[in-house]
């Protein structure tokens, strides 16, 4: 059985990604498919797909602390992974990086 919980906030993991993130002009067609991940995101933060914890690649167990780690499909093949966890009762999903299939195979050792 899935989990069911809509995320009360969406963050990005780093800095540098968010920056990317903004950086990007309005009608990017990645910049609204992340748009569309979010909102998915506040209506079920476990909406994507769970990675099992021995294929979490260990940057981001270093980097982060994370313990779990989702993706979600982007259009063309690209790839969005997150993490969920929970703050003083308000449950947050934490975008962590998004790339294209090849970089997301080379990430996760494919």
């Amino acid at each position: 059985m899935r989990l069911f919980k809509p995320a009360d906030n969406v963050i990005f993991a780093d800095v540098r990604i968010e920056k990317d993130f903004n950086s990007l002009k309005e009608d990017d067609w990645i910049k609204k498919a992340i748009f569309r991940a979010i909102a998915d995101f506040k209506e079920n933060a476990f909406c994507g797909e769970r990675i099992k914890k021995e294929k979490i690649p260990k940057v981001y167990i270093q980097k982060y602390g994370i313990d779990n780690l989702l993706w979600y499909p982007l259009p063309d093949g690209w790839r969005l992974v997150y993490s969920v966890f929970s703050d003083d009762n308000v449950l947050i999903a934490m975008i962590v990086e998004y790339f294209d299939h090849k970089n997301y195979e080379r990430r996760f050792g494919y």
